[in-house]
């Protein structure tokens, strides 16, 4: 995985170094320098997102969560600020998001089975947008990449979406518990003792079909709402375009995004997919990078206090752990034994 990831690291950096020099790095840069108050809008409506897509989060566990909607835009946000920052294949902050709902008193299992519904709800609900937005641009465009794209593009989107249903309420999940009850014997510092019960988690989850309804309505809100975003962004770029248009433009290029899931951050894959997707609406190739570029930026003024966040919330961790246990544990113990005291110290309920 790891040199899969470095690969396609290299291929996505080669990829956007390339779009960048073929169309003008200085004109791009310009571009997004120039687009001012336009970075304030763009991160204003994603905090809206955020918060939308938290609340999407809690409103799928079975019962009434003690935690606040406070408490998910925070796991939220580092959820995104990993899968956007770091080389994870758009997956580790799902875990990790887990791992931290845990501690807040939710069983391991069903914090995992949650994040895993949530992403399964999320996909679905993104593959409607970009129906919806193909929709819409073939009432104004009739050109024949839009029918291959159709006809290649979505069956697999589709078809992907149903075998991950499927998966999770045919019994492949539980091989997967079994899977990590296995690790968490052979490797106790991974921390994967409670993950007993995510099969059922997920089964639980599924059954209630209220709180389904009302986890993809909150994605829906959040991804028509990043209409909004391109909306803003180009019109400070100085290249407006309507509601329908920036409808389009968000929806194509998210769902191009997406299919980079493996390039990490989808450098490269992001650019290509907005400079094709604002084509017909006469959007310049090197606006449509500065979209992106502004974009970028709106994830690095969230990725990187979400990373800080993350890892002030694991120090926390650490030093509210009984510390008896390992201090006296001294030479002589291997890390094994170690990694056991520490996860034996976790389990004794301890929130950070």
């Amino acid at each position: 995985m790891k040199v899969g990831l470095m690969i396609g690291l290299g291929v996505g950096s080669l990829g956007l170094t390339g779009l960048l020099a073929y169309y003008g790095i200085t004109q791009i840069g310009l571009a997004v320098v120039g687009a001012g108050w336009g970075l304030l809008g763009v991160m204003l409506v994603h905090a809206i997102q955020l918060s939308l897509t938290g609340s999407a989060w809690r409103a799928l566990l079975p019962t009434s969560p003690s935690q606040s909607r406070i408490v998910f835009l925070r796991l939220r946000w580092i959820r995104e600020a990993i899968n956007n920052l770091l080389p994870v294949a758009q997956i580790g902050g799902e875990v990790v998001g887990a791992r931290l709902l845990a501690r807040q008193g939710v069983p391991l299992g069903l914090a995992g089975a949650s994040a895993t519904v949530d992403l399964t709800v999320e996909v679905i609900t993104q593959i409607l947008f970009t129906l919806v937005g193909i929709g819409l641009l073939l009432k104004r465009w009739h050109g024949d990449w839009i029918w291959e794209w159709l006809r290649l593009g979505l069956p697999a989107a589709l078809l992907a979406a149903g075998a991950f249903i499927a998966a999770q309420r045919f019994g492949l999940m539980k091989l997967i518990e079994l899977g990590l009850l296995w690790l968490a014997r052979r490797f106790p510092s991974l921390g994967l003792g409670g993950i007993q019960g995510l099969h059922d988690g997920i089964r639980v989850i599924h059954a209630n079909r209220r709180a389904l309804l009302r986890g993809a309505l909150c994605h829906s809100m959040s991804w028509f709402l990043g209409t909004a975003e391109v909306w803003v962004a180009l019109a400070a770029l100085g290249h407006p375009v309507g509601i329908r248009e920036a409808f389009v433009i968000e929806s194509l290029g998210a769902a191009m995004r997406s299919t980079g899931f493996a390039v990490p951050a989808a450098l490269g894959v992001q650019e290509a997919g907005f400079i094709i997707a604002a084509a017909p609406f006469g959007v310049p190739p090197e606006l449509a990078i500065a979209l992106s570029m502004v974009k970028r930026l709106r994830e690095l003024a969230f990725g990187i206090p979400g990373l800080v966040a993350w890892q002030w919330s694991e120090g926390r961790h650490l030093a509210a752990l009984p510390r008896t246990g390992i201090e006296t544990a001294g030479a002589g113990q291997t890390p094994r034994d170690l990694a056991r005291l520490t996860v034996a110290a976790e389990s004794k309920g301890v929130a950070a």
